[in-house]
């Protein structure tokens, strides 16, 4: 929805003697060389296995006896270390990620006005999700932490990769599966829809490659926090609806301007998970908000993009002419900001999957709201 896996972002030689340093008081079975080679490449070598049968070994951070093995298979913090290959792959994938793509989904099957609740609709629909969430989504989310590895070995070592409970070539399979079994999926959905031009696998592909950029370097957009979170947004919000919409209708200069301002609000959502980082943020130079301006006053940044943005787009929607739709969406603002008070703000870092948890379904309820707005 976002040569390949070769080189890594630099870091300066301060930053890797910190985290040899770290791994060595973290983890009895593995250590950290960080060869500065041309490319400064970050090399985990298992020092009792070989890096193809990796050990479950639990570093000394790791939640050990709190660990959920419902936040494993969901990829959240507070995981229990897992040892089975393919509870490790899901966790990867991040599944709690996935809900806003597929429901992106439905928001542009919406807004086509064309979706039926037939068997033909239904399966197209579901084939989308597929593509949206579990293989694109998940492409994103592994690509991410390998090249995070660095940082969560400072923030949480105990993840798969830092931790070595998968290995170097596991982890670029995983990378390759799901990019390929993403697009070709976009390419299906062109033929089911009787595209004349591949749309759906060129936002496919389009969104492919903005993950890839968002992580990796030399761009790296995560580096910066207003460019990074708002690429983060749209990825999440306009690329699933635009391929929904594309699917069973026609994309329009309405629906490409709201999604792209509902990506604003995905910004917002976006820093919400960058205060967790902050120590491996600012270790490595990442200018997340809260790195950049504190996070005092990037709650609030985080807190007024979701909110300035729905607001906005009430407007829109009684300019329009939609005053119930727009009714309907300002009563849904309010319990995420009640939520915003009750949580995020006090505590970003304690209470973000609460605050994530009670707040996001009215967003996204409101995204559908806007979708059966401006239905064609």
């Amino acid at each position: 929805m976002a040569s390949l896996l070769s080189s890594v972002s630099s870091i300066s030689a301060a930053s890797n003697q910190t985290l040899n340093r770290h791994f060595r008081s973290q983890n009895r079975l593995f250590y950290a060389r960080v060869s500065l080679s041309r490319h400064q490449r970050f090399v985990v070598r298992a020092t009792e296995t070989e890096t193809d049968e990796v050990n479950s070994q639990i570093p000394d951070k790791a939640p050990t006896s709190g660990g959920s093995s419902f936040n494993q298979l969901l990829g959240i913090k507070g995981a229990k270390q897992e040892t089975n290959k393919w509870k490790i792959r899901l966790q990867l994938t991040k599944p709690v990620t996935w809900p806003p793509l597929v429901w992106g989904v439905v928001c542009g099957a919406a807004a086509s006005g064309n979706f039926h609740w037939n068997i033909e609709d239904v399966t197209k629909s579901i084939l989308c999700m597929i593509m949206s969430g579990p293989l694109l989504t998940g492409y994103t989310q592994t690509l991410n932490d390998w090249y995070d590895r660095e940082i969560d070995a400072i923030n949480e070592p105990y993840r798969p990769i830092p931790s070595g409970a998968i290995s170097e070539n596991e982890v670029i399979t995983q990378i390759w599966v799901l990019l390929l079994g993403g697009l070709g999926l976009g390419g299906l959905l062109d033929v089911l829809a009787g595209h004349k031009e591949p749309i759906i696998f060129y936002l496919a592909l389009g969104g492919s490659l903005l993950s890839y950029i968002y992580s990796a370097p030399p761009l790296k957009l995560k580096q910066n926090g207003w460019i990074g979170n708002f690429a983060l947004g749209a990825s999440y919000i306009s690329l699933p609806w635009w391929a929904g919409q594309a699917l069973f209708g026609t994309l329009t200069p309405d629906i490409i301007v709201l999604t792209i301002l509902y990506s604003i609000a995905g910004l917002g959502i976006a820093i919400v998970n960058d205060f967790k980082s902050i120590e491996g943020d600012r270790a490595l130079g990442l200018q997340s908000l809260p790195v950049a301006f504190g996070a005092e006053t990037a709650k609030w940044i985080c807190v007024g993009a979701i909110d300035i943005t729905q607001l906005s787009v009430a407007g829109y929607l009684l300019a329009s002419g939609k005053p119930l739709y727009a009714l309907a969406l300002l009563g849904l603002i309010v319990p995420q900001v009640v939520f915003q008070f009750q949580y995020f703000l006090k505590d970003p870092v304690k209470y973000d999957v609460k605050y994530q948890a009670s707040a996001q379904p009215f967003l996204v309820l409101g995204l559908l709201v806007t979708a059966l707005a401006t239905s064609h």
